[in-house]
């Protein structure tokens, strides 16, 4: 008896269809709201139904835009700001992770300084604000310590919730194994938390780049925060807007960073993406 060699049914899934070649890319999608957006608050001002002092037009945004380019102050002012926000979110997450790796870890370090931790993260930066300003007057460290205070807290949560949601089954497989405290850390608690400890870095970076706002407001003499302030007292306010947009944009450039270094980190993990 002779068997035919297997034969791969042919599928027109496996081959993209007109309508699949047709499709936008991903990013251009992404567009679509803003261009309308932009093209009837566009319309609107060209109109004058709304003073440009109001809502300046986005063709006078863009003007704006390209004087600070050209003038070279956007660059000093955002390069400070970036300054601030990474050292404040470096010293903040970089306390956050360790803490929230040991706590997870350890079940009498929760005991006693889990508690303390989630009164804490209640209490808003605005309310800081006062104290840090008293202890370490309107320098760069009083600034750069109330941004480790608000990204300090979704990294802490997120580590710990990361490592208290591994699977208790690997535990045992690890007392199996004779692994030491060391090995289930780096081999076991840290990779199985890894997702929660990236979702808890994008929320960090977030959190310091909004905290940032309130930092320049902290009797600053530079940064995108101080000039937005500035231009408000003189009426400026498509530079206020110039502002909010760069806010905006390295807000969501450094997201996608993290996106992507976690699409890298967790390629191994088959998870669900969504309905298409």
């Amino acid at each position: 008896m002779k068997v035919d060699s297997l034969q791969i049914p042919y599928s027109k899934a496996d081959t993209p269809t007109k309508k699949q070649k047709g499709k936008l890319p991903l990013w251009l999608k992404g567009l679509v709201l803003p261009v309308i957006v932009i093209a009837i608050w566009q319309t609107v001002s060209e109109l004058g139904y709304v003073s440009e002092t109001v809502l300046p037009s986005p063709l006078l945004i863009v003007q704006s835009f390209i004087e600070l380019v050209l003038s070279g102050e956007i660059f000093e002012h955002l390069k400070i700001s970036i300054l601030r926000a990474l050292g404040g979110f470096l010293l903040g997450a970089g306390i956050g992770l360790a803490l929230g790796l040991i706590v997870g870890f350890s079940k009498p370090s929760e005991t006693y300084v889990d508690p303390t931790m989630q009164m804490l993260r209640t209490i808003p930066s605005l309310a800081v604000t006062p104290l840090f300003i008293l202890w370490f007057g309107f320098d760069e460290l009083s600034k750069i310590l109330l941004i480790a205070f608000a990204s300090f807290f979704p990294i802490y949560i997120n580590t710990f919730n990361g490592i208290r949601s591994v699977d208790a089954k690997l535990f045992d497989v690890a007392r199996v194994l004779e692994f030491s405290k060391r090995k289930q850390l780096t081999c076991l608690i840290f990779p199985a938390a890894l997702s929660h400890i990236l979702l808890g870095i994008r929320l960090s970076l977030g959190t310091a780049w909004l905290s940032l706002v309130v930092a320049e407001l902290m009797g600053s003499s530079s940064g995108v925060g101080y000039m937005i302030m500035d231009a408000r007292q003189f009426s400026q306010t498509e530079k206020v807007f110039v502002g909010i947009i760069i806010f905006g944009i390295v807000g969501k450039l450094t997201d996608s960073f993290v996106k992507v270094l976690e699409k890298r980190l967790l390629k191994w993990r088959n998870s669900f993406e969504g309905v298409h």
